[in-house]
């Protein structure tokens, strides 16, 4: 038997990061995946969608390539080619995670592990042999998958999930997005921009129903103007695979309509991957499909941990591999503070871009907050205006009282990149007066923050 300072149990941007830290701290590290080095973020999830979302935003503006004063004839997309750019991508990282691995010392297991008592791993590997490994402590990692409606049971085929919808052997004609969240709003615009008929089914009132209510209305908005049939406070019902195609059975507020489509891509969530990994074996806690952990992702067992989409926290890559190294320093016996799940960033990747931190203004009115609200559209941007890109703003939301900065929301060109500056703000107790005096580029779209902040303080000189 094998035995390490850390097993880490899944690769994917919690499990793999993780490793890398424990084996820069000094431990003696081992991971086990079934598949491919990356998990589903770099393999099926973040990083290919962002190839494909490229890929279309490129053909929009070769076909309006007039409006930058070019001409491009004859503009036509190679659906294949588009999906063989995105795998190559996501291999071409899974790849850089195979180097890190060497690079690290880190030793890789190949295999499906299961849990056992005693701080120990059996995996078994691709032509069944199963051997024990053991460990000090043992990190689960092992992420989720695509979640199934009862009315919407995926065939893999005609009713499809997210890794299906990346390798697509043609592009269908007519698509249902069922879910408008990040996954349904990102597929809806790659889709819709390469010429597919694309209709979104939202069951609440709002898409991207976690977002500010202005964000919702204005991605709705631009949306609608690209050609895309938005349908919320919506449900389907129930669907028939039977013919050619797919016969979707909505429930409107108008009563039941009927949307014919080649394929239904259900993006209402993901299922965690804790069955069938030995959880019940150690007596491991979980409540509600989640592993139950402290502020360290320590499990109610000693020695056994769990980090990532498995955990209570937002399913989202960025805060797996923030849990995975506070994980492994505190086992490294490094002071470590919890992480702060107020300011966790969140972003969507169609075009226009969302990215939002902190509280929407609903949420600050019920928490009873005195709020100053700024707004800056980015139709007065010159940067934004010179760009073609004006759809969008930047929403900052403050206490009136002391100043924090309360929450902010984006919508526009390039905005997943700018949102870092309010997350840093926000962490450093950073002020409105603070931030509408750090002098900002020009000309720039991320000084629509600085635009944005100076409205809520009734001092915005470009509005």
């Amino acid at each position: 038997m094998s035995n390490f300072d850390v097993i880490v149990l899944g690769s994917g941007p919690g499990g793999y990061v993780t490793a890398i830290r424990a084996s820069q701290l000094g431990l003696k590290t081992a991971i086990v995946e079934k598949e491919s080095l990356g998990g589903v973020c770099l393999n099926w999830g973040c990083i290919p969608t962002k190839a494909l979302i490229k890929s279309a935003q490129v053909f929009e503006y070769l076909k309006h390539a007039g409006d930058y004063g070019l001409n491009a004839e004859n503009v036509d997309k190679d659906f294949g080619a588009i999906i063989k750019r995105s795998r190559g991508v996501a291999e071409g990282m899974s790849k850089g995670v195979q180097f890190l691995m060497k690079k690290n010392k880190i030793e890789v297991i190949k295999g499906y592990g299961t849990l056992k008592a005693g701080k120990k791993i059996a995996v078994k590997d691709a032509d069944g042999k199963e051997t024990e490994y053991s460990a000090d402590h043992i990190v689960v990692a092992t992420g989720a998958r695509s979640r199934e409606l009862p009315s919407l049971p995926q065939d893999g085929k005609k009713i499809i999930g997210y890794r299906e919808a990346m390798s697509l052997p043609e592009q269908p004609k007519k698509m249902v997005v069922v879910g408008s969240g990040a996954i349904g709003m990102e597929f809806a615009y790659f889709y819709n921009s390469i010429g597919t008929e694309v209709t979104v089914v939202e069951y609440l009132p709002n898409v991207v129903p976690v977002e500010d209510q202005d964000i919702s209305k204005q991605l709705e908005r631009s949306f609608k103007k690209a050609g895309i049939k938005v349908k919320t406070s919506s449900e389907v019902t129930k669907v028939d695979t039977s013919g050619n195609g797919v016969s979707v059975y909505v429930k409107t507020s108008k009563g039941e309509e009927i949307i014919q489509a080649d394929v239904v891509l259900s993006a209402v969530g993901i299922k965690t991957n804790i069955e069938n990994i030995g959880l019940e074996n150690v007596g491991i806690a979980t409540d509600r499909d989640k592993i139950m952990v402290n502020d360290y992702y320590q499990t109610n067992i000693p020695g056994y941990y769990a980090i990532g989409d498995v955990t209570p926290g937002p399913a989202l890559a960025h805060v797996a591999s923030a849990e995975g190294i506070l994980c492994v320093e505190k086992i490294a016996g490094m002071h470590v503070e919890p992480i702060d799940y107020g300011n966790i960033p969140g972003c969507t990747y169609c075009i226009p871009e969302v990215a939002s931190v902190g509280l929407t203004e609903k949420q600050a009115k019920e928490k009873g907050f005195d709020l100053k609200i700024g707004k800056f559209p980015f139709s007065a941007s010159g940067k934004a205006k010179a760009s073609g890109t004006p759809d969008g703003f930047v929403k900052v939301i403050f206490d009136a009282k002391y100043g924090e900065w309360l929450g902010c929301h984006m919508i526009g060109a390039g905005v997943t990149d700018m949102i870092a500056e309010a997350v840093v703000a926000r962490k450093l107790e950073t002020t409105g007066h603070e931030i509408l005096k750090a002098i900002h580029p020009h000309p720039t779209m991320s000084e629509a923050v600085m635009e944005a902040v100076a409205d809520a303080y009734d001092e915005v000189i470009h509005l």
